[in-house]
């Protein structure tokens, strides 16, 4: 495991609970717009954070904190993920993954092994302009296949894009709905050109809240989908 940062509470982003955040470094995706390069490029990369430092942590706050997101870069490309999963919930914490969907068969052995309770996907793309956004080699089943597997894993979900405007268009946005089941939860993640993967996003704009507005009621009345902006 290679960990390149610890948030010790948020109370955002595990949906009902108050968690700490582990942040894994590594990802196999290149998309401009990441507001994480320290931890997707190497070069940026800081002396990783020991287990014994994360666990340490995690002891002294039992009864605390009631779970621990665990998200990159992209967390299962770790090995070892699967016994440090197994470790935190040894000590009763509850689970969020956060994943770009590329590893599908990981992905499957962590549900079936019961290791998450939460999970959230990126979804960068509809899938035929998903090599374009994310700058790198993707298998496409794989991505479609991870979708399917947290639609139908039993586990609390969500599914989340970040909305650059000169990526993707509002037709784009729609076609993404159409590869969720009604009733899924599906966020639009503003984009904010503050710190960006690719220095040259810095100059891109996103929707205004009012265009988001409209993409929402939209994917809400034609797909029935819980969606909202972030």
């Amino acid at each position: 495991m290679r960990i390149g940062g610890l948030q010790k509470v948020s109370l955002i982003d595990y949906p009902g609970k108050i968690a700490a955040i582990v942040f894994t470094q590594g990802c196999n995706f290149r998309c401009g717009y990441c507001h994480n390069p320290e931890l997707v490029n190497p070069d940026f990369f800081i002396k990783p954070i020991s287990l014994e430092e994360i666990f340490t942590f995690l002891e002294s706050r039992q009864g605390e904190l009631e779970g621990v997101v665990v998200t990159g870069g992209e967390p299962l490309l770790q090995e070892g993920l699967n016994d440090f999963l197994k470790k935190i919930k040894g000590l009763g914490y509850s689970i969020k993954l956060d994943t770009n969907g590329s590893f599908q068969e990981r992905l499957r052995d962590i549900i079936e092994k019961k290791l998450v309770d939460y999970l959230a996907m990126d979804i960068k793309a509809p899938l035929e302009k998903y090599a374009a956004v994310v700058k790198s080699a993707v298998e496409i089943k794989k991505i479609k296949e991870s979708i399917d597997l947290i639609m139908n894993s039993g586990l609390d979900y969500e599914f989340r894009t970040t909305v650059v405007k000169s990526q993707l268009k509002k037709e784009d946005i729609l076609k993404i709905g159409e590869l969720l089941k009604p009733g899924s939860s599906y966020i639009l993640q503003k984009f904010v050109p503050s710190k960006t993967l690719d220095p040259q996003f810095l100059k891109e704009t996103g929707y205004s809240d009012e265009e988001l507005g409209e993409i929402v009621k939209e994917l809400r009345e034609i797909y029935h989908l819980n969606c909202i902006i972030r």
